[in-house]
């Protein structure tokens, strides 16, 4: 994949940075930690040695605007791509027993552009990226704490029964779906598929809150030099 060089963005991946990404399964709230994270790092920024007045944003579905800007079509046309309905049925039968996920040249236009936006955003600095493969593309950065929120698929089904009011067999459904999309759409930027050893930290989302998630965060991007 050549997103990583897209638009010739950081040359220098030691001066980029920080950035946190946060990957999550469906069912785990990664939008509530990472506005609580921003909103600590901010304060830490200006408390720290350097005391610089930095504010920390986060990003999810604005990356999706972004692109649709440079892209100038509709960001529903983007989402499609990520959460879309696995294309080419005809394929689908060649390789039953394929996890592979049909992408054409249209398609990838939409990733790189994507892919190129998070790196831009990763290289600033100072910002939370969810979902989106932004680890994949961050991954070189030195300044980078990759994060993946989990959780048990029946905890999982009866927090999405909660929120959403649908049915057991409905909500595990719905679950199983996005996971997959979103599984197969990271598996087609990496080339490979994704393990828990390639992120830094893993929580198990039904045994924590997210208070304690945060301060385990913001610890260890002390201790690892990713904020000072």
């Amino acid at each position: 994949m050549n997103y990583l060089g897209k638009a010739n963005l950081c040359n220098d991946p030691n001066i980029a940075g920080p950035v946190i990404t946060i990957s999550r399964e469906c069912g785990c709230s990664a939008n509530r930690i990472a506005i609580k994270l921003s909103k600590i790092l901010t304060g830490y920024s200006y408390q720290s040695e350097n005391k610089k007045d930095v504010e920390w944003k986060w990003y999810n579905k604005e990356i999706i605007e972004k692109a649709a800007l440079e892209l100038e079509t509709n960001p529903e046309k983007i989402r499609s791509v990520f959460l879309g309905e696995v294309k080419n049925s005809l394929h689908q039968v060649a390789t039953a027993f394929s996890t592979e996920k049909m992408y054409d040249a249209e398609d990838q236009n939409v990733i790189d552009t994507v892919s190129g936006v998070i790196r831009k955003i990763a290289c600033d600095g100072n910002c939370i990226i969810v979902g989106r493969a932004a680890n994949i593309a961050s991954k070189d950065i030195p300044r980078h704490l990759s994060i993946k929120l989990q959780a048990p698929l029946e905890w999982r089904t009866h927090r999405i029964m909660k929120i959403s009011n649908m049915a057991y067999f409905e909500a595990q459904n719905y679950i199983q779906t996005i996971d997959n999309e979103r599984d197969l759409f990271i598996e087609h930027i990496a080339g490979r598929k994704i393990e828990n050893s390639d992120f830094d930290i893993v929580f198990n989302y039904a045994t924590m809150i997210d208070d304690h998630i945060v301060d385990a965060i913001v610890n260890v991007a002390k201790n690892k030099k990713i904020i000072l």
